[in-house]
C-alpha cells in the first residue's frame, strides 16, 4: 500500500465469478470477474490509530468490517485482479491520509466588501434600464 504499510497478500480474499463486461461470448464461459475482499477490522497488520480513521472513513462502504472491491473491467482474470488491487491500494491509500488542516476562518476586507456592494449596484442600474418607462 504504502513504503511504510504493506497488507500481506494472505490477508486478501478473492472470489471469481463470471464476468458481464467485454469479452463476447468469453464471458459466457470463463470466471474473470474478482472481488477482492479485506477484513479492514480485524487486521493485524494496520495500526490502531489508523484503523479508527480508515473504519471512519470508509464507514459506507464496509460490510461488518470488511471492505470487497469487484473489478469485471478487463476480459482476463489476471487483468482483473490486478486492477481490483490497484484500486483497494488507492482507497486505502486515501482514507489512511492525514487529515487536511483546519480552516482559519477569516472575513472580507473592507474593500472587497464595497467592490461587491459597488457591482451589485451597476447590475440594479443596468436592469433598471432595460425597463420601459411609463411614457412609452
Amino acid at each position: 500500500m504504502t513504503r511504510t504499510l504493506v497488507i500481506p497478500a494472505s490477508e486478501l480474499r478473492e472470489r471469481f465469478s463470471r464476468s458481464s463486461g467485454p469479452g463476447g461470448q468469453n464471458v459466457n464461459t470463463t470466471d474473470s470477474r474478482v472481488e477482492l475482499s479485506f477484513d479492514l477490522a480485524n487486521s493485524p497488520s494496520i495500526p490502531d490509530p489508523l484503523r479508527t480513521r480508515m473504519l471512519d472513513r470508509l464507514s459506507t462502504r464496509l460490510i461488518n468490517g470488511v471492505l470487497t472491491i469487484a473489478a469485471s473491467e478487463h476480459r482476463t482474470q489476471l487483468q482483473n485482479r490486478a486492477a481490483a488491487r490497484d484500486r483497494l491500494a488507492a482507497l486505502l491509500r486515501a482514507a489512511a491520509a492525514a487529515p487536511p488542516p483546519d480552516r482559519r476562518a477569516t472575513k472580507p476586507s473592507r474593500a472587497a466588501k464595497e467592490r461587491r456592494i459597488a457591482a451589485k449596484k451597476r447590475r440594479g442600474v443596468t436592469k433598471r434600464n432595460r425597463r420601459t418607462s411609463a411614457d412609452d
